[in-house]
């Protein structure tokens, strides 16, 4: 027979199959059973045991109540979902076991605890399904209240370059390239998107703010699953914004690996190096303006106009970067606000950020700002409302929690100011007390204290027990001491209790207010945050440019040019430091729609076609660039294919990973793409690599409908000869000095190709042995000279003839594909084996 509390826990434990669900006792979050075991095991926490029935006693493992955010965050990170249950009401106040429930269930996209997020990165949680009209999706940060919705083939995309956290799938199959935690859902019917809808957004939501059943579907499962897991949340799910279709350089997240775009532990990336931001907003619209570039022309112009500003305007770039630093993330706070769970502290540090925001606006209109500045300044006038509201609510520096008051500011209500005065004046109180009772009873010693458990007393020695008056009531015996009450002192306490008590309700509610309050103009507070974040990222971007001396970039929306002059890359430029880094000039136009790079390992072939992909990244993202001069077209794509990498999870070499990649290039590519591929071919057999290799390159020149402007660093040399066939093929190689018979790499792109690979070079600076080298150099030469028809030299007195690697056939390679093997005696194969062994140079020698 289990006990009443053991069959609560097992009802909840039932609704939320699959979780781990913390069940509060007290002060305590304990699990039981197999989610103790597992709790224990990960948490590192001590399992015990606690009888819960008639010869019943089951595992557990517990924290206390004030650490459960951080645990909790710990299971979270590592693939499990989390079930909190608390306590719904005091158990002081309850006969018989305490109602509790589950108040929420945290997941890898649900969480809000801070210990769980990036403070620069958002924390998606997204939606994927597809439809009669196609596919679609719907991401939501509920930190912040942001849901972004993506359809058709950018759906897809969206997933890959925004890598949310958790991904909702209807009975379908994953998309690959994802690294989310997939969560199963069943498949909406249109009557159920309807109503979840119409419950979060209104009747009207689906038309006005929906284009499609996919949509509508994907942002009906969001809502759902909030709803079911953290139905606080679907308060900050306010703004709801789509895509631009076409509107948008695509770029997948196979390219932002390869450009290093964004961070990844131990590695430099491009959005490190731009990072200037002060603040948590500032630094996630920096990730926004990196993995969604633009396309349209006077939207870029706007950004870049904003960032030149900041650039000519250092002395008051640096006094609003003052007023930033250390600024609370308003988004998180605006998140917050419309789940209903800031606290004191919270909302005290929204007050701080308000009051800065005002500062900063009030700034930025001393002098003439850009056009998006100036609409960034009209949406934080929006703050004023909300400051004067949390001012005249909320005390000027409110403690974290209500236990002992001060939450709301004085004069706010009279009831309150009252409640406080009482709860103020008890120390007096107990003083007076103290004193007159010691007149009263004539002994000096007596003293009125307060414990937790019997409240307040009055404490007489043991020596002068004899002298307490008759009204005394005798609580507590000490050794050495008694203690009594008296019903004054009684009848204070009940007051004071009921006064504290009373103080604590009246403040909550009146917090309760002022969040609802601010809640009602939440869309003013995530405008503001947003604004905000605009400047700090504009400002952040003009100090990169400034101080790196990035330039402006022009666009050519009539034309497909590319042309940049002293190009720099700017992770590798800002790794080395000022004046290290060898800028190169590239130019893509008409007459040179594809430039083939050569040129040895080491030498910057890699750097060159990176930095040209990311120079057109940062244009369009509406920063400066690292460059003297560049002229660009507005690119629809950017592909790269760079690197060997296995996915061996799938089953796939390099090789075949390789030849994936390269094929949905080749089958979407558009002549207004930019494309940079780096060694393709190299995962097979030369001559197998050198026929795909050439094969791409022309596919890429002679359809019309694919000709993407094309950077294509190889190693096969052969390949340079296609310059004389194919029109609008250009050869370019890495310029290299012989320097006293040591190769010093200039790191210089200058036209033509190039005359070898210096293979052997870069071997030894990686530092092989010298007996491999001087062996490679030997075996390099007979290579070389059987390509050329010549004897080659002897490496160690075993020198023979080799079969060309790119020329005809030798002697031996005609002499054995004329054998008639299988019509051969024994004595006829030795004999044959003189003869070819007749044809090599050294037994001529012989």
């Amino acid at each position: 027979m289990s006990t009443p509390i053991r069959r609560q826990y097992l009802e909840l434990k039932a609704r939320y199959p699959g979780t781990i669900l913390f069940f509060r006792l007290g002060d305590f979050y304990e699990t039981f059973d197999d989610d103790a075991k597992l709790v224990a095991a990960e948490l590192q926490i001590t399992l015990t045991s606690k009888p819960m029935g008639k010869d019943l006693r089951v595992p557990l493992a517990g924290v206390p109540y004030h650490s459960i955010d951080g645990h909790v965050a710990k299971l979270v990170a590592r693939g499990y979902r989390v079930a909190v249950c608390e306590q719904l009401a005091d158990p002081a106040e309850v006969k018989g076991i305490v109602p509790r429930d589950v108040v929420r269930v945290v997941t890898a996209g649900t969480v809000t605890a801070e210990a769980s997020l990036e403070a620069g990165a958002p924390n998606y949680l997204a939606a994927y399904v597809v439809r009669r009209d196609g596919p679609a999706a719907a991401l939501a940060d509920i930190t912040t209240g942001e849901v972004r919705l993506a359809r058709g083939e950018e759906a897809l995309l969206e997933l890959l370059r925004s890598a949310p956290s958790e991904l909702l799938v209807e009975d379908m199959d994953v998309p690959p390239g994802l690294s989310a935690t997939i969560c199963r859902r069943p498949q909406f019917s249109e009557l159920a998107v309807e109503a979840e809808l119409a419950k979060q957004f209104g009747e009207q939501a689906q038309g006005a703010l929906l284009e499609g059943a996919a949509e509508a579907a994907a942002l009906a499962h969001i809502v759902a699953y909030l709803r079911e897991t953290y139905p606080a949340a679907l308060g900050a799910l306010q703004r709801v914004r789509a895509l631009p279709a076409g509107g948008l350089l695509t770029i997948d997240q196979r390219t932002l690996r390869n450009l290093d775009v964004l961070p990844v532990a131990g590695h430099a990336s491009l959005c490190s190096v731009l990072n200037g931001t002060h603040t948590a907003m500032g630094g996630r619209l920096l990730r926004a303006w990196l993995t969604h570039p633009l396309r349209d022309g006077g939207a870029l112009g706007q950004r870049h106009d904003a960032v030149g500003w900041a650039v000519g305007h250092p002395i008051e770039r640096e006094q609003c970067q003052a007023l930033l630093r250390g600024m609370p993330d308003l988004g998180r706070l605006a998140g917050k606000v419309g789940a209903r769970s800031a606290g004191p502290r919270d909302l005290h540090g929204l007050r701080l950020g308000l009051r800065t925001t005002l500062d900063l606006a009030a700034m930025l209109t001393r002098g003439e700002a850009p056009p998006i500045v100036l609409e960034s300044l009209e949406a934080i006038a929006g703050a004023a409302d909300a400051l004067l509201t949390l001012d005249a609510a909320l005390d000027d520096d409110p403690p974290p929690g209500f236990d002992e008051g001060g939450v709301i500011r004085p004069g706010f209500t009279a009831e309150i100011d009252s409640l406080r005065a009482m709860t103020r004046d008890a120390r007096g109180f107990l003083l007076g007390l103290e004193r007159s009772e010691r007149e009263r009873t004539g002994i000096r010693s007596l003293k009125v204290g307060h414990n937790r458990v019997f409240g307040y007393y009055i404490e007489v020695s043991s020596a002068n027990a004899g002298a307490v008056p008759d009204y005394y009531q005798r609580r507590q015996t000490l050794v050495g001491a008694e203690r009594y009450v008296t019903e004054e002192l009684k009848e204070h306490e009940s007051r004071l209790v009921g006064a504290r008590d009373r103080l604590v309700d009246l403040e909550k509610q009146a917090f309760a207010a002022l969040l609802e309050s601010l809640a009602a103009g939440l869309a003013q507070l995530q405008a503001v945050a947003d604004a905000v974040a605009l400047i700090d990222l504009v400002l952040a971007l003009g100090e990169v440019a400034a101080t790196a001396g990035y330039i402006r970039p022009r666009f050519h929306e009539d034309s497909a040019s590319l042309r940049i002059a002293g190009g720099r890359h700017p992770v590798v430029e800002h790794a080395l430091g000022p004046g290290r880094f060898v800028p190169n000039d590239c130019i893509l136009d008409a007459d040179c729609q594809v430039l083939l790079i050569t040129g040895p390992n080491m030498s910057g072939k890699s750097t060159f076609l990176r930095q040209v992909a990311l120079i057109a990244l940062m244009a369009q993202a509406g920063s400066f660039v690292p460059a003297a001069e560049a002229d660009l077209p507005l690119f629809d794509r950017i592909f790269t294919r760079i690197g060997a990498q296995d996915d061996l999870a799938a089953g796939q070499s390099t090789f075949m990973v390789e030849m994936v990649e390269t094929a949905q290039i080749l089958h979407q590519a558009t002549p207004q793409s930019l494309v940079v591929l780096d060694e393709v071919g190299r995962g097979t057999s030369t001559f197998d690599g050198m026929a795909i290799a050439r094969a791409v390159v022309e596919f890429l020149h002679n359809r019309k409908e694919v000709a993407a402007r094309t950077l294509f660093a190889t190693h096969y040399h052969e390949l340079t000869g296609l310059a004389e066939v194919l029109p609008r093929v250009r050869n370019a190689h890495v310029a290299v000095r012989d320097d006293g018979g040591e190769v010093v790499f200039e790191h210089r792109i200058v036209p033509g190709p190039s005359d070898r690979s210096y293979g052997i070079h870069v071997a030894r600076l990686a530092g092989l042995p010298g007996a491999v080298v001087t062996r490679a150099e030997h075996l390099l030469a007979e290579l070389e000279a059987a390509r050329d028809g010549l004897p080659a030299p002897s490496a160690n007195g075993h020198g023979g003839m080799q079969p060309a690697l790119f020329g005809g056939p030798s002697p031996i390679e005609v002499a054995v594909t004329k054998l008639d093997i299988d019509g051969m005696t024994p004595i006829e194969a030795i004999q044959v084996l003189y003869e070819l062994r007749a044809l090599l140079p050294v037994a001529k020698k012989r």
